[in-house]
């Protein structure tokens, strides 16, 4: 018989001599270890992924066909692109839902991971990069919503970039850089249309990559919070694990359908979702000499912007949203217990984290209302509600003593009341609109340290601990 290769293979082995084509697929799929108890939390990660490679593929084509240039802007993207050119409507739609989708899938996965501690040791870095995706990922959905000229995205534009100026010193200079004017205009179109097409893209997809590597690089967590590497057997396989390819590949194809039905569904029907993914406004050129009665962004970013609004005073406003990303970021100082997953965690903890979605959600239900000082109150003390589920992380570090539990006590309320007076004390709300929703953050604070007080078993993590993996829950 004779050993001669057939052309195809001798093609792959003369590149696979050198590019680690064969070795890659196997570290990284076929002998990549996955734990066998992930659950429908763990889709979101790589249905991002997915997204991501979409947005680049429509943002690719809407980028041809853009005009960066405020007098053919808004009509280069109703004509040019959704009625001139062939499948463009569709191809804008997906963009466009693609956007929303992308932020959707991140929070999701963030969520995940602050549910079964993915955060904590030896998974800090993987943590820490995943905020910083999050941040480019913002900047580039704020630098594209200026692009279609309209309305809406016009007036966000001018007054984000506004809020810079509150930085002390520096602030103008940067609001001056940003625009490349003193108002939003042509320049700023040009500098947010290459940033958005070019520079932005390209870290996003740094930080990606290098959030891969250290995911492989430290395993993949799991609902259970245990490290399967730690059990192997004779071979060195962990006794918990199984290859992502096949088992996990054919998992994820089942989640991409149906996530495409859904996405899909909004991008045929309804790419607008209801004025939540794309503002009404929008539809309508840019007019500089007339103000929304009500300008906000768009639904991923209305939580911050109730903490913008709750907090009168613009540079402590800022302070306020730039501390909710260092929130998220120092989640590893915060909770230094050991034990990872929420599944083993106390009842009051899976309240508190349960609270943070709820608060945030809570912020961006606020933030669509109108921007009446009620609201705007309303969001200062929901604000209160979502860091208090971040800062009383080190409370369940360890089991407390009936003082310290007074304490924390104690110390949450002056806080809640001290934030208050101070509010008074710059004439920023009236006590009468303070003292109407002042119960959210008190009651809250009641709940998580009175009940720890009454019944000390709702602070105390489970006893036992499984040595491997379970089965767990479809989504628990």
């Amino acid at each position: 018989m004779s050993d001669k290769k057939s052309l195809p293979v001798a093609i792959f082995d003369w590149f696979d001599a050198r590019l680690p084509i064969s070795s890659f697929w196997r570290t990284q799929l076929t002998r990549y270890p996955a734990p066998k108890n992930f659950n429908l939390w763990y889709f979101f990660g790589s249905l991002a992924l997915l997204v991501l490679v979409l947005q680049l593929a429509t943002g690719l084509f809407l980028a041809i066909h853009y005009q960066p240039n405020p007098d053919l802007a808004y009509w280069s993207v109703l004509r040019g692109i959704e009625r001139d050119s062939h499948w463009g409507w569709l191809i804008r739609n997906m963009h466009i839902v693609g956007a929303s989708a992308f932020f959707l899938l991140v929070y999701l996965h963030m969520y995940r991971g602050i549910m079964y501690g993915s955060y904590k040791k030896p998974r800090e870095l993987l943590w820490l990069v995943g905020i910083f995706i999050y941040l480019v990922l913002a900047a580039e959905a704020f630098l594209g919503y200026l692009l279609p000229w309209g309305q809406m995205s016009y007036w966000g534009s001018a007054v984000v970039t506004n809020f810079v100026t509150a930085i002390p010193g520096i602030g103008k200079p940067i609001a001056e850089w940003l625009r490349g004017s003193f108002v939003v205009g042509t320049p700023t179109l040009n500098r947010f249309f290459v940033f958005h097409v070019f520079l932005m893209p390209l870290l996003l997809l740094a930080l990606v990559l290098v959030h891969l590597i250290a995911l492989h690089q430290v395993g993949s967590n799991n609902p259970d919070g245990i490290e399967i590497h730690e059990n192997v057997n004779e071979t060195g396989w962990p006794r918990d694990g199984i290859p992502f390819h096949p088992y996990y590949t054919v998992k994820d194809l089942f989640g991409v359908s149906v996530f495409f039905v859904i996405f899909f569904w909004f991008v045929f029907y309804n790419p607008g979702g209801w004025g939540l993914l794309l503002d009404k406004l929008n539809y309508t050129p840019a007019n500089i000499l007339h103000t929304p009665s009500d300008i906000h962004p768009l639904w991923f970013f209305l939580p911050f912007y109730a903490m913008l609004r709750g907090v009168p005073d613009k540079l402590y406003g800022i302070m306020t949203f730039a501390g909710s990303f260092a929130l998220l970021a120092c989640l590893p100082l915060l909770d230094r217990n050991p034990v990872r997953s929420i599944r083993y965690r106390p009842v009051l903890y899976k309240i508190n984290i349960f609270m943070m979605p709820v608060s945030f959600i809570w912020l961006g239900i606020i933030a669509h209302g109108s921007a009446t000082e009620q609201n705007m109150v309303f969001g200062l003390h929901v604000t209160e509600v979502f860091y208090a589920t971040f800062l009383f992380l080190p409370f369940f570090n360890r089991e407390r003593s009936l003082i310290a539990k007074l304490a924390w006590f104690l110390v949450a309320e002056m806080v809640v009341w001290g934030i208050d007076v101070w509010m008074y004390s710059i004439h920023a709300h009236s006590w009468h609109l303070m003292l109407q929703t002042d119960w959210i953050p008190a009651t809250y604070v009641l709940l998580i340290f009175g009940l720890s007080v009454l019944f000390p078993s709702l602070a105390r993590d489970s006893g036992k601990l499984p040595e491997r993996v379970t089965a767990g829950g479809i989504f628990h």
